[in-house]
């Protein structure tokens, strides 16, 4: 039987290359964005397999993760991996910050990574088996005094820390619990202005991008692995090995 994985914001950069990936090594895949419209689209550009199921709905809301997992189980039986990849990235001095911001990352980031972990926990547990990858920042790692973002930092890094601490609770039902730490990759998320990417290039050791199959990769590794749990594994240059 093929295996099942949840994406979260699976419409576009990182989580379309996600889903993208897993469709090719035969799991079912069940998508979450916003929007249904959004969800279409990215399954046409998919082909449009049947093995793709699309599940619209707000992810800081818990009866979205609700739906989630109940609809991959009607339409697969269970599931095996879910990646918390949907969330929003921004930048500025902590005194520019709005309540706006603050409501809104921590909406998508931390209830988004909240709400579908605790329903993977409770589904994968009862199977014993499963993994469950979170997509974080690398800058939550090592922050960077050329990018103000303490609210990213606060969350993301909260994300990280979280990860561990779930790994400990979930290893005796032998789920795997692990986060992809991303630094700077070319995704819709990131302007094609060339003193944008110039500055961007600043943000690493290697003086590069990286790209989205770097973070396939790293998702790849983890849900793959039988021995790997409470990692954070950073996919970023080198950005968060320190200063240069």
């Amino acid at each position: 039987m093929s295996k099942t994985v949840i994406v979260t914001g699976a419409s576009s950069g990182i989580g379309f290359a996600v889903a993208e990936a897993y469709l090719k090594r035969g799991y079912n895949v069940v998508g979450n964005a916003r929007t249904i419209e959004r969800l279409k689209q990215a399954a046409t550009k998919l082909g449009n397999p049947a093995n793709f199921v699309l599940v619209p709905g707000d992810i800081s809301k818990a009866e979205t993760a609700k739906a989630l997992f109940e609809r991959a189980v009607a339409a697969f039986g269970k599931v095996d991996i879910l990646i918390n990849n949907a969330g929003i990235f921004i930048a500025k001095p902590i005194t520019d910050y709005t309540e706006d911001d603050l409501d809104t990352i921590v909406s998508t980031n931390l209830k988004g990574f909240f709400y579908p972990s605790q329903q993977a926990a409770r589904h994968m547990s009862a199977n014993r088996s499963g993994h469950i990858v979170t997509i974080t920042a690398s800058i939550a790692m090592q922050p960077n005094v050329k990018v103000p973002a303490v609210l990213p930092v606060l969350i993301k890094g909260g994300l990280n820390h979280a990860t561990r601490g779930l790994a400990i609770e979930l290893a005796a039902s032998n789920v795997k619990v692990n986060a992809v730490a991303p630094g700077i990759i070319t995704t819709p998320m990131h302007s094609d202005d060339e003193a944008t990417r110039s500055f961007f290039r600043t943000l690493s050791p290697s003086g590069t991008f990286g790209e989205t199959r770097d973070i396939v990769d790293a998702v790849l590794y983890l849900t793959e692995s039988s021995f790997t749990s409470g990692a954070v594994l950073p996919v970023d240059g080198g950005a968060s090995a320190g200063t240069w």
